[in-house]
């Protein structure tokens, strides 16, 4: 996957909500993006995690980062939003039983094809939202298990149980694609 934005890397200036806002703004967008697929989307998301952060501000004490409590938050606010909105297209079936996973690992061909970016965004837009976000927490933002846990609330073997399902689907999704020759 492409280089993402890193969050900003201090936490110095977080005793006044308005310098968080500025300082994480584009930040908490961005992740937004990445759960919502759509910039509409993902600008009530944001909105909704800035009200959210808003509303807790007076509780956040420093015990995490900042950008932790913003991933919680964020991550938060767009699984409530696709869960109200219910998508109807869902990978949800590994069908594991029936199927070879193809080995799709060739780096020559997935650095040359931008079609195949263009397919995996296609395929996480496509996962129930808790996978999703721990695809896009742990594999897009690079966040490590335990990060990316704390952001969701679960534990680390929670996580790794939901990446795996993920990635299967997605491998799944991406198994004839990746097979036809391009």
């Amino acid at each position: 996957m492409a280089s993402v934005e890193q969050p900003p890397d201090s936490d110095a200036d977080v005793t006044n909500f308005d310098s968080i806002v500025e300082k994480y703004g584009d930040f908490v967008y961005n992740v937004a993006f990445k759960m919502m697929q759509k910039p509409e989307d993902a600008e009530d998301v944001a909105q909704d995690a800035f009200i959210s952060a808003y509303r807790a501000f007076e509780r956040f004490h420093g015990e995490s980062r900042v950008t932790t409590w913003l991933y919680r938050i964020t991550v938060n606010a767009a699984l409530m939003k696709l869960r109200k909105e219910k998508r109807a297209r869902t990978l949800t079936q590994t069908g594991l039983e029936d199927i070879q996973v193809v080995s799709w690992d060739t780096p020559d061909r997935s650095a040359a094809a931008a079609e195949l970016g263009e397919k995996l965004r296609e395929g996480i837009s496509r996962l129930d939202p808790d996978l999703r976000a721990a695809v896009v927490l742990r594999d897009v933002e690079q966040l490590s298990n335990s990060e990316a846990a704390e952001a969701l609330d679960i534990t680390v073997s929670s996580l790794k149980s939901r990446l795996h399902r993920a990635r299967v689907l997605l491998r799944k999704y991406l198994a004839d694609y990746v097979a036809t020759p391009q």
